[in-house]
C-alpha cells in the first residue's frame, strides 16, 4: 500500500528507472519505489520530470501536486482513466438519483458541523453547543443553510470575532493551504474510482473542476482548522507548510482502525461513492475527530 508523501524542495531532475522514481539534485541522488508513493509534491519550480515518470505516476495512481513560486499548491496531475470501468462509473454518475444525493449531502453537512463543534470543544470554546443545535435544526439538503450559519459562528469563535475568511492573513493562508492538500487527496480517490470530479452532489459551479471533491471533503476541514489554531501562524512560510504537510500522516480512527489521514480520506471517499451507487447511506464510513 502506498504511504509515502514525497516533497521536492530543490531544483531537481526526476526520472523513472526500473520502477523507481530517481531524484537528482546538485548534492544527492535519491531513489523511491513508486509503489510506496501516495503523494508527490513538487514545491520547487526548478524541478523537471520526464514524460515516462509522469505516465508511470499516473498509472500507479500517485497524486502529483505542483506548487507555484510561492510554494502554494497550484495544480495537480489527474489521469484520464482512473479505473478500468470508468466509462460505466461516469454513466452511473450522470444518472445518480438526485434525492439520494441530497440525502448524502445532508449527512455530510451534519458531520461537518459535528466536527466543527468537537473542534470548539477541544479548545474549550462554549459556542460548541450552538453548533449542536444547528445539527438538530438541519433539514433535508440543508434547505435552511445551517452550514452557513454554523460556519459564521464557528470561525468567529475559533479565531476571534474580527476574523473573516476573506482577510489576507497568515491564518487564512494556512487554512487555504491545508484545504488544498485535503482537496487534492479527495480528487485522487475520485479519479482512481473512475468518476468525474466536476459533477457534484451540491456544488455545481460551472468554473469549478472539483465540485464533487469540494462536497466530499467538507467533514475534513475542521482537522485543518484545529491544526492551524494550534499553530497560530504569525507568518506563513516554508516551515508552516511543512507542518501542514505532516497532517497527511496523522492517524485517525476510521473503520475501527487507526489510519493515516491519507488512508482515512481514501476509505471515506470510497464509502460515499459506494453508498450512492447502492442507495445505502449506512455504508458511509466517518472518522473519529482527534487533534
Amino acid at each position: 500500500m502506498a504511504w509515502r508523501t514525497v516533497v521536492v524542495t530543490k531544483p531537481s531532475k526526476l526520472d523513472l528507472r526500473l520502477g523507481y522514481m530517481v531524484i537528482r539534485d546538485s548534492e544527492n541522488t535519491v531513489r523511491v519505489h513508486i509503489s510506496e508513493i501516495s503523494v508527490l509534491m513538487i514545491e520547487n519550480i526548478g524541478a523537471s520530470l520526464t514524460a515516462a515518470l509522469l505516465c508511470e505516476l499516473s498509472r500507479q495512481k500517485v497524486k502529483v501536486i505542483f506548487c507555484d513560486e510561492k510554494l502554494t499548491p497550484y495544480g495537480e496531475l489527474i489521469p484520464y482513466y482512473g479505473g478500468h470501468d470508468s466509462s460505466l462509473s461516469i454513466r452511473n454518475q450522470i444518472e445518480w438519483n438526485k434525492d439520494f444525493c441530497q440525502a448524502v449531502w445532508t449527512v455530510i453537512v451534519a458531520e461537518k458541523i459535528k466536527k466543527q463543534a468537537l473542534c470548539l470543544e477541544y479548545f474549550n470554546i462554549d459556542k460548541a453547543q450552538q453548533l449542536y443545535q444547528y445539527i438538530e435544526e438541519l433539514e433535508f439538503n440543508d434547505a435552511t443553510n445551517r452550514e452557513g450559519h454554523a460556519a459564521k459562528v464557528y470561525f468567529n469563535a475559533l479565531f476571534g470575532k474580527s476574523f473573516s475568511r476573506s482577510q489576507d492573513s497568515p491564518v487564512n493562508a494556512a487554512l487555504n493551504y491545508g484545504y488544498s492538500l485535503i482537496l487534492s487527496c479527495v480528487n485522487r480517490e475520485i479519479a482512481c474510482a473512475g468518476y468525474l470530479t466536476q459533477i457534484g452532489l451540491f456544488h455545481s459551479n460551472r468554473f469549478n473542476h472539483f465540485n464533487l471533491s469540494c462536497d466530499l471533503m467538507e467533514p475534513f476541514r475542521p482537522i485543518v482548522d484545529g491544526f492551524v489554531k494550534k499553530l497560530s501562524p504569525e507568518t506563513f512560510s516554508t516551515e508552516e507548510k511543512r507542518k501542514l504537510q505532516s497532517l497527511l500522516n496523522v492517524e485517525f480512527i476510521t473503520d475501527y482502525r487507526r489510519q493515516t489521514l491519507l488512508n482515512t480520506v481514501k476509505i471515506y471517499t470510497k464509502s460515499v461513492l459506494e453508498a450512492i451507487e447502492t442507495g445505502d447511506i449506512s455504508l458511509i464510513k466517518l472518522y473519529k475527530y482527534e487533534l
